[in-house]
């Protein structure tokens, strides 16, 4: 166990010091991409100017013989763009395959500066993290880069969901943990085949009315990853980092994946996966807080005035608790304001329709 003293001190001689806090950017959405294939890397600048961050993926999704190719395709593709604002990730390969030693070794060497965020799949502990620390460390001294990498983490099996606490705290890199539904699924021998979303087969019903067992009765389905998304968001919390929904596989039922996002969103989650443009507009949606709701709590702010005691504010009491709740509102409506002027126009429309 590392010395508390010794947690932020850099893991390799000429490596930048390590991250003291995360910095909190707009990241609604991490729109995968396959930096292997041609037409979809003709894309990345304009999906550049619609995403919080893109990602290279080299790991699932990408064939066996294309590895190679994913990664120099994203090699070039840091090169030769300007993604602005926007945040460049890469998911690598799991730790497990023939493959991460040189994505990680080639991209934090030829392509260090653009990265911002490494995303590790199959994170099983806090071991997996300190690997990945100290071989990052030793790169960053060799490439002679000044700023750290970042290392997001994904719950794909029951040991990271069971270690998440751990994971979340396991190094100051830690930027975040996403939710990856279907490997979790297999992980723990659950019964669906789906990427994400709820399942018909898993709900409620209500009791019976009268003698007969079959009529009256109504049926609520249930989300499947509930408790795994909870249980990540107060490991997040607990560590000042990011949590994040994963995948949505089915990119026609649009509106099942916004209710997907929204619970995701309302427990605390950040931003989600998306795995087609569609599903961009969709996560940049849900994961702003609406104009409605910006208003409103801005005005319980204004009302509580010094953030203590109890008012009344149409039939409803509020008190410090509220305040905190509403702060947590604002605060993300303001981040996401100063680079989206759309969104800060309706924010402050909205604000001076309730205090008129």
């Amino acid at each position: 166990m590392r010395s508390p003293k010794d947690f932020f001190a850099p893991l390799a001689v000429g490596a930048p010091q390590p991250p003291r806090q995360i910095p909190v950017r707009p990241s609604r959405m991490i729109h995968f991409f396959d930096p292997g294939n041609e037409k979809m890397a003709a894309k990345v600048p304009d999906l550049a100017k619609k995403s919080d961050v893109l990602l290279g993926n080299l790991e699932d999704a990408v064939r066996a013989d294309r590895k190679e190719a994913a990664r120099a395709g994203l090699v070039s593709i840091a090169k030769a763009t300007d993604f602005g604002r926007t945040q460049l990730w890469t998911r690598v390969n799991s730790l497990d395959s023939p493959w991460v030693l040189d994505d990680l070794i080639t991209l934090v060497t030829e392509i260090g500066d653009k990265l911002d965020v490494i995303m590790i799949p199959k994170v099983e502990g806090a071991q997996d993290i300190h690997y990945v620390d100290r071989l990052l460390a030793q790169l960053e001294a060799r490439a002679g880069l000044t700023e750290p990498l970042l290392v997001h983490a994904i719950l794909e099996t029951a040991s990271g969901v069971a270690n998440v606490e751990e994971i979340a705290g396991a190094s100051p890199r830690m930027q975040g943990i996403s939710l990856g539904p279907a490997d979790l699924a297999a992980s723990r021998r659950m019964k669906t085949t789906r990427v994400g979303g709820g399942h018909p087969g898993y709900l409620v019903r209500t009791d019976p009315v009268g003698e007969d067992l079959s009529l009256g009765r109504t049926t609520y389905q249930q989300d499947l990853w509930h408790y795994t998304v909870a249980r990540m968001v107060d490991a997040c919390a607990m560590n000042g980092i990011l949590p994040y929904y994963g995948p949505f596989g089915d990119i026609r039922d649009v509106v099942a994946c916004e209710d997907q996002f929204r619970n995701a969103f309302l427990l605390g989650c950040v931003g989600a996966w998306s795995l087609h443009p569609v599903q961009i507009d969709i996560a940049k949606k849900v994961f702003s807080p609406s104009p409605s709701d910006v208003a409103w709590a801005r005005r319980v702010i204004a009302e509580m005035g010094d953030g203590t005691g109890a008012v009344m504010i149409d039939g409803k009491m509020q008190d410090d608790a509220s305040v905190k709740q509403c702060r947590v509102v604002v605060e993300l409506a303001d981040e996401l304001a100063a680079t989206d002027p759309e969104l800060a126009a309706a924010y402050d429309a909205a604000s001076k329709e309730i205090q008129s």
